[in-house]
């Protein structure tokens, strides 16, 4: 029996296991919304903008590891999806993005709500697709998820034009895929692995640099296993929070431009760093040429084309971090050296300890005003550590980053690589979803929280329990922090005007809206926020001239830090 496009469109998200779909209807993708009600073992959440479907799909996969989808419209519904495709792209997150088109005869004709998407999209995407014909429709989306999960993951766009999805075909589901040409390396090569085990048996002062590939290969036991067994300190990149337990003695959190004393001076000082699904990025290097002077460097990831990319690699290994890990770690319990090994080194454990010790995270609390730090501590006491958070960008998401603990992995959703501003609270919507009985709280400034705020509306419509913090210091607080360190104090259009008026506002979308002016009004404001099954908005009114410490400034040494003075 022949199918429409549209119900095979539909038939192959069930063939997939998807079960949840975000999307916008508009005037090409109809068909599909008329079929849509035919299918209720997928459920369509109705967002408000299409740059927030893709980042609320972006938000559901990063907290299941599944793959997260979205569905637009031609013309500026398609274009709406490309902030959030590259924030996908550049943190590795599978998604597929479906967009309807003009029909193929009208393509080029500059027909009304034409874009050439999939031009657009090109850089903003691992691949994608144009649909030609409706008999290619349900390979070209078997493939497109195939694609967007495996090797290093990432978004897929698929562009279906109209009469693609109005068309009738057989509708036929391919059992494998075979793509000439992408054929990810999933084994690590032994030869490489051995090499880089006898390297780190010979090393005084290892460190290991986990990134988000340890999250997306489901490494985070395998990781910890290797780690204590040789008593290799960790170093977890931005994207790879959790998946080493913060409070561990070989945990040195967070390295880069606001990262830890002890994880910035280990890099700077180890004689050889094991490089884990992390891609040595400027904010976690800073000054290229002086990174790392003293250290060989052995890089693992399932991407050939990030080793090497940034930094000179000794020791290179393609494959996925699983296995490479168990591989290791096989190595490491079947070597009698392996004991003494972990002894060898207890003055470098010792050097770090001491590190930590002098120059540990802190602020200074001022009276009858509101530290920002201080709302992240009572987040985390009152949650016990155990909430999904997300953040928009700014201050805000480096203070998270820092006083928040994350011991597991996949409950830390914030944008890394793009910087996405109005990305965490449409992410939370997402997790929100997939998570309906876990508390997930989107951690905000004054500034990101407006460029998606619309999305209240959604979260109000669904009963979805989102709480948001933000930490409103009346302007954009990053920038501020630049311009008052770099610029001479001169504040450039970066104050925000105390608009708007947060609670007001979460009310008139039929969400529940706090605030507090005072420090000892934040615990009961968290706790009544938490207890409320409703989106609620917390409006934390913060100390505006805070910043956020240690930094490296843009062209110095991670071992350059800019430090809070006690």
């Amino acid at each position: 029996m022949k199918k429409t496009g549209a119900q095979i469109f539909l038939e192959s998200l069930v063939r997939e296991g998807v079960d949840t779909l975000f999307g916008y209807p508009g005037g090409v993708v109809l068909a599909i919304y008329d079929k849509l009600r035919q299918y209720p073992q997928l459920k369509h959440y109705l967002c408000r903008h299409e740059q927030a479907a893709v980042h609320m799909a972006d938000g559901y996969a990063r907290s299941t590891a599944k793959v997260g989808v979205c569905l637009a419209t031609s013309g500026p519904g398609a274009t709406n999806t490309v902030t959030g495709l590259v924030t996908a792209l550049m943190d590795s997150i599978p998604i597929v993005c479906f967009t309807g088109q003009v029909p193929t005869n009208l393509i080029g004709n500059d027909a009304f709500q034409e874009a050439d998407i999939v031009g657009i999209s090109r850089p903003a995407t691992k691949h994608n697709y144009l649909v030609k014909d409706v008999k290619d429709l349900a390979r070209i989306i078997r493939e497109a998820f195939y694609i967007a999960r495996t090797g290093r993951p990432g978004p897929v766009l698929v562009d279906i034009p109209k009469d693609v999805i109005m068309d009738t075909a057989e509708f036929e589901w391919p059992q494998t895929v075979s793509l000439r040409g992408y054929q990810p390396t999933v084994n690590g090569h032994m030869g490489q692995i051995h090499k880089a085990f006898e390297r780190i048996l010979r090393s005084e002062r290892p460190v290991i640099l986990a990134g988000g590939g340890i999250v997306w290969a489901e490494a985070s036991q395998e990781l910890q296993a290797f780690s204590q067994r040789l008593k290799i300190p960790v170093i977890t990149t931005l994207m790879g929070l959790g998946v080493y337990p913060s409070p561990h003695p070989l945990n040195l959190d967070m390295p880069g431009m606001h990262g830890t004393y002890e994880a910035n001076m280990a890099l700077q000082t180890a004689d050889v760093i094991v490089g884990l699904g992390a891609r040595f990025d400027d904010r976690v290097t800073g000054k290229l040429d002086r990174f790392a002077p003293k250290a060989d460097i052995i890089h693992v990831d399932i991407d050939p084309a990030c080793i090497g990319k940034n930094v000179p690699t000794m020791i290179p290994i393609v494959g996925d971090l699983k296995d490479v890990l168990t591989k290791l770690n096989d190595l490491a319990k079947d070597d009698p050296r392996s004991a003494a090994f972990a002894r060898s080194h207890d003055a470098w454990i010792e050097q770090l300890h001491t590190w930590r010790k002098n120059h540990p995270l802190f602020y200074k609390p001022k009276p009858g005003v509101i530290k920002p730090q201080y709302v992240i501590e009572k987040i985390y006491e009152l949650t016990r550590g155990e909430a999904i958070i997300t953040t928009e960008v700014g201050q805000h998401q480096m203070w998270a980053a820092q006083f928040y603990h994350f011991s597991k992995p996949r409950r830390w959703i914030t944008s890394g690589g793009l910087g996405t501003m109005g990305y965490g609270f449409p992410a939370a919507i997402g997790a929100q979803i997939a998570h309906p009985d876990r508390t997930v709280i989107d951690i905000a400034g004054d500034g990101s929280i407006q460029m998606n705020i619309q999305e209240l509306a959604m979260a109000a419509e669904y009963r979805l329990p989102v709480k948001i913090a933000i930490l409103n210091n009346d302007c954009l607080g990053m920038v501020r922090q630049w311009q008052e360190l770099f610029y001479e104090k001169n504040y450039s259009e970066v104050m925000m005007g105390g608009l708007p008026d947060y609670v007001k506002l979460a009310e008139a979308y039929g969400c529940v809206g706090l605030r507090a002016t005072k420090p000892e009004e934040v615990v009961p404001v968290l706790k009544e926020a938490l207890s409320v099954p409703k989106c609620v908005v917390m409006d934390f009114v913060v100390d505006q001239e805070e910043n956020v410490y240690p930094m490296v400034a843009a062209g110095k040494a991670l071992d350059e830090m800019l430090l809070l003075e006690a």
